[in-house]
């Protein structure tokens, strides 16, 4: 049979296909990879003081600033996502607290998480643009009092949460979390954060 039969040749073709293919997962969950060190370096650097430089950011996850630039054009958009991420996270740790925790324990559980994405609000809301941070507080308001409302659901299901707690009292009181500085943060967060799952709890 000649190399150049169509049967010899399909048999090549398809196994080229599939190196192609393979080498192509490889390089997608390479690239993954690589947004994932970016968005974490970026998430730790941006608590840094002075002005977030993404040189520094493909310094710290040891990648070339094309390969962070093919991921995230400019600045704003990298600390866009680190924001979209954290209330990505946020949101899931809800469902994911209350899998594992009684309705209460999973509610303050989910603020002590919530204390971590205030660090992270506000240090990103600082280093944009605020046009862009209103667009980004707008979007993930919804979202993130749609988590509220699962806890606070299970909890008043459970008969822990009093009746008349509403997703909108929580989303304003733990608003205020992001106004602190750090120091405020670390000495008053976790208290204000017991005070508010008390208020929460429902009197039998």
């Amino acid at each position: 049979m000649s190399v150049y039969d169509g049967k010899h040749t399909g048999h090549v073709s398809a196994s080229v296909q599939g190196d192609s293919v393979q080498g192509g997962g490889a390089r997608r969950a390479d690239a993954q990879r690589n947004r994932e060190r970016i968005l974490q370096a970026a998430r730790d650097l941006v608590h840094e003081p002075g002005e977030l430089k993404l040189n520094a950011v493909a310094k710290a996850c040891g990648i070339g600033q094309g390969t962070l630039y093919r991921h995230f054009p400019t600045r704003e958009d990298l600390l866009a996502e680190v924001y979209r991420r954290e209330v990505d996270e946020l949101v899931a740790a809800a469902g994911r607290l209350l899998a594992t925790h009684q309705p209460l324990d999973a509610l303050a559980a989910w603020f002590d998480r919530v204390a971590a994405y205030a660090r992270v609000k506000r240090d990103v809301f600082a280093a944009i643009e605020a046009a862009t941070w209103r667009d980004l507080a707008a979007h993930s308001l919804g979202p993130i009092g749609e988590a509220v409302e699962v806890l606070l659901a299970a909890g008043r299901l459970a008969g822990t949460v009093r009746a008349d707690a509403e997703a909108r009292d929580v989303i304003v009181l733990i608003s205020w979390l992001s106004r602190l500085d750090d120091a405020e943060l670390d000495a008053r967060g976790p208290r204000l954060l017991s005070i508010l799952v008390d208020g929460l709890r429902a009197h039998r």
